[in-house]
């Protein structure tokens, strides 16, 4: 993300105004698979964001290489952060008595290699372990889940040559023929059935928004009146929820469950962030304060995401331990009251030691120095430096996270 020429009036260099809002992003997707608020998905469309984002790296990497280069050292900055997820998961799986070639034939073993390429969605046991013990018994579903935002970040990568082509010869139309797309694979007009309709889907929902990052480093919006990128965009932002609210869920306002909704809302919400962005060298005035965190989560963001919902479900057992803790064993009530919050609190040091025990990884993709904690501010986060998900609770009401099937987003 360091490298980049300068095209369409956009600065070489680290955007720090985009590396704030993937973090945000990062963080609101963190937060909403704890507690599982809807409404979460309106205020801030996280996914749509990043695609945005990644689609204007990837826009700006093309702009000066053969598009095969580009398209190769992504996929390896983003594969082998997978395969060590996938080294540790799916062994587990099998220990826990998951036998794929029983329940799906040989084309289950087959499906094992989108562990490996995920083109299509990677298999997992709906059930694994047993009731009642350490792991709830969807443990696998929900760990696996993060894995859709990888398969579609690879077919955009793989698309994206073709689609800066048509975006710089057909702008309008490259961008909304997403948004027609998911009006078709989205609403049910045209039923495609398994997991190629889920990534198609997938693939139209966010097209929008990744061709919008195109957008923002051709320097379109530069050209583009505010009042008119702010007119459609609450245009689309309002048709977004006017059929979101004809078409809710049992999950309520989650437009993660309503497509067309998710398009149209992220497409605005992403032009209008994108038309009033800043070109930030380095972080103004209070978000200055904020600079290493934001460093180290844009430095980190492929192991965040993998691993935050395993992490998420190791906080249960651990605020269960507090029921036997001697200090806490005769103030039962005070972590009944305060359970809730708690893997809010106990999620930040699990992924700190994520950060730490898988994070290096992202550094060998990119044919970097390994390093430990790259928050920006020296070189101790060198590799070679000397410096350095549970079942329910048996005595507490289960938290609101994690009912139903995991949300994506």
């Amino acid at each position: 993300m360091s490298e980049g020429s300068v095209e369409g009036g956009r600065p070489s260099g680290r955007d720090r105004y985009l590396d704030l809002l993937r973090t945000v992003a990062l963080g609101r997707v963190v937060i909403y698979h704890i507690f599982g608020w809807a409404w979460l998905t309106v205020l801030f469309p996280s996914m749509g964001v990043m695609f945005a984002l990644a689609g204007s790296l990837m826009a700006r990497s093309l702009g000066g290489r053969p598009s095969w280069a580009v398209v190769r050292g992504r996929m390896r900055r983003l594969l082998p952060p997978m395969w060590v997820f996938a080294l540790l998961v799916v062994p587990l799986m099998f220990v826990m008595g998951w036998r794929p070639v029983g329940e799906e034939g040989f084309g289950g073993l087959l499906r094992l290699v989108n562990y490996l390429f995920p083109v299509g969605a990677p298999p997992f046991p709906a059930e694994s372990g047993d009731a009642g013990g350490l792991l709830e018994q969807d443990w696998a579903d929900q760990a696996v889940g993060p894995l859709w935002y990888i398969r579609t970040y690879l077919w955009f990568v793989l698309a994206s040559p073709l689609l800066l082509w048509a975006f710089r010869r057909v702008p309008w139309a490259t961008l909304l023929a997403p948004l027609a797309l998911t009006a078709v694979v989205g609403t049910g007009l045209v039923e495609i059935p398994g997991e190629t309709g889920e990534a198609l889907t997938d693939f139209a929902v966010y097209g929008a928004c990744w061709i919008l990052g195109f957008a923002h480093h051709e320097g379109l919006f530069t050209r583009v009146p505010r009042y008119l990128t702010v007119s459609l965009a609450s245009f689309a932002m309002t048709f977004g929820i006017w059929w979101a609210s004809g078409h809710l869920t049992e999950e309520g306002w989650n437009l993660d469950e309503i497509p067309l909704a998710q398009a149209a809302w992220s497409l605005g919400f992403c032009a209008i962030l994108l038309q009033y962005a800043p070109s930030w060298r380095e972080l103004p005035g209070r978000w200055a304060r904020f600079d290493s965190v934001i460093t180290l989560a844009n430095n980190r963001a492929v192991t965040v995401y993998l691993w935050h919902n395993v992490l998420i479900m190791a906080t249960f057992p651990l605020i269960d331990l507090l029921y036997d803790a001697p200090v806490l064993s005769a103030h039962a009530g005070l972590v009944d009251t305060l359970y809730p919050m708690l893997p809010l609190v106990l999620i930040w040091p699990l992924v700190a030691l994520a950060v730490l025990a898988f994070g290096w990884v992202e550094d060998l993709a990119a044919k970097r120095r390994p390093r430990l904690w790259p928050n920006g501010r020296d070189d101790s986060g060198s590799m070679g430096s000397h410096r350095s998900a549970g079942p329910a609770p048996s005595r507490a009401p289960a938290p609101p996270a994690h009912t139903g099937s995991p949300d994506r987003r």
